[in-house]
């Protein structure tokens, strides 16, 4: 018996020049979750797109159950049984759960039996995602961000989808919630639905696929059971060459402390943070999503009012300023880069000058041969596949606009470059590139702090580690002494924990 549900045969999709989708075939069937795993602008959201009637495909055919499924908008693909999960959550938030759960669906407001029946469906979704005991007369906006994750899936069920699309399901997710989001993912899939997850993290792809099938530039290059193929292949298929390792090492040898961080405070984190860098290593920082990862760094940048204590650098006090860090060679990647870290609109080579343009002026005239020479070199070193050095920085892939997020801090010649989240939203073969970008820049001596969600990646590239918990640096250790479960447990056991700052984790 044929369990396909979906059929996707031959869909094509350009954006001008641009081919997102070249003849791109595969199947969904029921009680299957097929992973789609590719770079970024592969054509993974796009396929996605088409899918959920979001766009029109140029050529090829869909069907569902083997009737032909050409929708004419998400509205229409609802109505055929598909839904989209995007990554930026789609709720209404100043209407109520039910409202929103029914939100779009025909015959809302049709007498009192038809909202009976609409009601006992709100119900069934709610308690299908483990939400049964939300009043679904709550207000949306006021459910925290996990729960509205679930809101999604829930409206999806309530509009009987039968073939739901995940398109990076965690990026907003704290890690705790990420467990029970896969429960639901399997549970869905046992009652014989079709799921497509889209995912940047492998681990998260074998733990809910499957199947898989790769895109790259557009096309499907290689499909199959997930069980029958290494990581490596994946990576592989991904970037159309072989990568030998995920987690690229480059031989750096930490050298003295030279950065002391004594009692640094915030409001309401940091909270009393004694820390010691080192020449040429790569500090890691783990925690949860609120622990005073991100406002640690902000304080090391005095970019927060109201912050306390005192850094040094080579044995000299830095003042209370960003200018004054920025001086001193502190460095700031933003988690944010699209909002805080680059200006959208301008060209790579204004994104990576535009903090320093001193060096290129005299007597008010921009020497632009020089500017642009200077920034087309920190594009090599960083490796920014771009069009030309003139391209807006919004037309880049996110990995693409993280380098040259990092090129305008190295243009700043920052020694302390401080990196909150790096390689979020990036694809497998970009975050190997910056990787082994920050394991070079830690051979030329300078000093790398890392902030990330991710441990694999923080256990694989960083010499120390240190865990955030209630904004108190807890615990810092070599990365060889520390595994996933040691850093979690150190990170939730809060109460287990003395109320003081540890030691800098450096020997004597």
């Amino acid at each position: 018996m044929d369990d396909t549900l979906l059929h996707v045969a031959g869909i094509s999709k350009r954006f001008g020049p641009t081919h997102a989708l070249r003849d791109v075939t595969l199947e969904i069937r029921g009680g299957e979750t097929l992973a789609l795993i590719g770079e970024n602008g592969a054509g993974k959201s796009t396929l996605l797109k088409v899918l959920s009637g979001a766009h029109r495909a140029d050529s090829g055919q869909m069907s569902i159950a083997g009737k032909p499924y050409n929708p004419h908008g998400p509205s229409d693909a609802r109505h055929q049984g598909v839904a989209m999960i995007y990554q930026e959550l789609n709720l209404a938030p100043d209407l109520s759960v039910e409202d929103n759960l029914l939100l779009g669906q025909p015959g809302t407001g049709a007498g009192l039996l038809m909202r009976k029946v609409q009601r006992n469906r709100v119900r069934e979704a709610l308690d299908t995602v483990g939400l049964g005991s939300l009043d679904p007369r709550a207000n949306v906006g006021e459910q925290s961000v996990a729960t509205q994750q679930l809101l999604e899936i829930a409206r999806a069920l309530a509009s009987n989808a039968r073939i739901i699309l995940f398109d990076e399901p965690t990026s907003s997710l704290p890690q705790q919630d990420v467990a029970r989001l896969f429960q639901i993912i399997h549970r869905l899939k046992n009652s014989g639905m079709g799921i497509v997850y889209i995912s940047h993290f492998l681990e998260e792809v074998r733990e809910v696929a499957d199947t898989y099938s790769v895109l790259r530039d557009g096309e499907n290059v290689g499909s199959g059971k997930i069980a029958d193929v290494s990581d490596d292949q994946i990576v592989s298929m991904m970037v159309g060459r072989d990568v030998d390792d995920l987690y690229p090492s480059v031989p750096h040898e930490p050298g003295d402390a030279w950065v002391d961080v004594q009692q640094l405070q915030g409001l309401p984190y940091p909270r009393a943070v004694d820390l010691s860098l080192r020449r040429g290593e790569i500090f890691g920082i783990a925690g949860l999503v609120g622990a005073g990862r991100t406002e640690l760094l902000r304080a090391l940048f005095a970019l927060d009012s109201g912050c306390q204590g005192s850094v040094t650098v080579d044995g000299r006090g830095i003042a209370k300023s960003v200018k004054a860090r920025m001086r001193a060679g502190f460095g700031l990647l933003s988690e944010d880069r699209k909002n805080e870290g680059l200006a959208q609109d301008l060209s790579i080579i204004e994104n990576i000058t535009l903090g320093s343009l001193k060096p290129y002026t005299k007597a008010g005239f921009i020497n632009l041969g020089k500017r642009n020479q200077v920034a087309a070199e920190l594009m090599s070193k960083v490796e920014v596949k771009a069009a030309s050095a003139g391209q807006a920085v919004s037309e880049l892939s996110g990995g693409n606009q993280q380098k040259v997020a990092i090129a305008r801090i190295l243009h700043q010649h920052a020694d302390i470059l401080m990196m909150d989240e790096p390689t979020k939203g990036i694809d497998v073969g970009t975050k190997a590139e910056i990787y082994r970008m920050m394991g070079q820049l830690a051979a030329e001596g300078k000093t790398i702090v890392f902030v990330s969600s991710y441990l694999p990646e923080l256990l694989a590239v960083c010499d120390r580690i240190g865990v955030m918990a209630r904004g108190q640096l807890r615990d810092v250790r070599s990365a060889d002494d520390w595994t996933a479960d040691d850093i979690m447990a150190a990170a939730i056991a809060i109460d287990d924990l003395p109320q003081t700052t540890t030691t800098t984790g450096l020997e004597a």
